[in-house]
């Protein structure tokens, strides 16, 4: 895939979820969202369990691993269609994905900068640090147009 279409998607996404970002910074209900929700529509584990066609106890497990981080994507979907929900799921990433991509290149190019300056200062050739800083920063920018799947070997 072209160094153009890479940053494309890496933007569409980046803006796909930053819409989430607000999502991260509040905190999950403690007793989970399925307890939280069955407790405000009104309805008892015992009512709730009859609405899906599980027993009084299962429930009871499935919101307490749920509330746990246990529950599986496939019962947490069934459990939130029961409730009349959607289950919305997605990864957040923590900071700017063209930042990491970025970041990694330039770690790569420091490495391969750092290797023939070090080769070069054996033989009394070390160039000065503002071009070093030049390399790595033409480095960089080769290293983030070519194919970016080659930065994580």
């Amino acid at each position: 895939m072209s160094s153009e279409l890479n940053q494309l998607r890496l933007e569409q996404l980046q803006a796909t979820v930053s819409a989430y970002a607000e999502m991260v910074k509040r905190p999950r209900p403690s007793r989970g969202w399925l307890k939280l929700i069955r407790e405000a529509l009104g309805r008892t584990e015992r009512q709730q369990a009859q609405r899906l066609g599980i027993s009084g106890p299962t429930l009871h497990k499935s919101e307490r691993s749920e509330a746990d981080d246990r529950i599986t994507l496939g019962q947490l979907r069934k459990l939130a269609d029961g409730l009349d929900c959607e289950l919305v799921y997605a990864l957040v990433p923590r900071r700017p994905l063209t930042e990491m991509v970025k970041e990694r290149a330039r770690a790569i190019a420091i490495e391969e900068v750092g290797r023939v300056a070090h080769t070069m200062s054996l033989e009394d050739q070390r160039p000065a640090s503002e071009r070093l800083r030049k390399q790595v920063e033409r480095r960089t920018e080769e290293l983030m147009r070519g194919r970016w799947s080659e930065l994580w070997r």
